[in-house]
């Protein structure tokens, strides 16, 4: 599980791209890239079916992004992830999170590409929604921590490992 020094360390990085974001505006994935677009993270978009998003050039793939990204946000299906992990290694990047969101169900992670990462010395925050980490997001993702705080799955302090 990641630690809150790994989740803190990956909201200092300022370019980001947002693997899985979507051309429709009312998708989850869409909400994270305007929030962090509007926090003013320099965030790309990736979406190999969308040549832009809101206006902005969209890549196919994480290897394709110039310049290169500091980390990288993952909102794909766990079975997309381990490719983009392997994109992610191409390119350079030293820093994955991978997305899971309240609703249950594996959502990004994918324990195969969360291995592969690691082995490949990359940073990764398996299994935790961005929102919750963000200050001054919306009442509701503060509800959601609370929920993971109980049932002990919150991220701890301390290094992970």
């Amino acid at each position: 599980m990641a630690t809150r020094q790994q989740i803190d360390a990956f909201w200092t990085l300022k370019r980001l791209a947002i693997v899985g974001v979507s051309r429709d505006s009312k998708h989850f994935s869409s909400a994270i890239w305007r929030e962090l677009r509007d926090r003013r993270y320099d965030v790309v978009p990736v979406n190999p079916n969308a040549p832009e998003i809101d206006g902005r050039r969209s890549y196919a793939r994480v290897q394709d992004i110039e310049p290169a990204v500091d980390g990288v946000v993952i909102l794909t299906p766990s079975s997309a992830t381990e490719q983009v992990v392997r994109d992610c290694i191409e390119a350079g990047v030293k820093h994955i999170w991978m997305h899971r969101g309240a609703g249950g169900g594996p959502g990004a992670v994918s324990p195969a590409g969360v291995a592969l990462a690691e082995s490949a010395g990359i940073d990764v925050i398996d299994g935790q929604c961005p929102f919750m980490f963000l200050p001054g997001t919306p009442f509701f993702h503060g509800i959601h921590a609370f929920i993971k705080k109980v049932n002990r799955s919150y991220p701890r302090q301390g290094t992970a490992g």
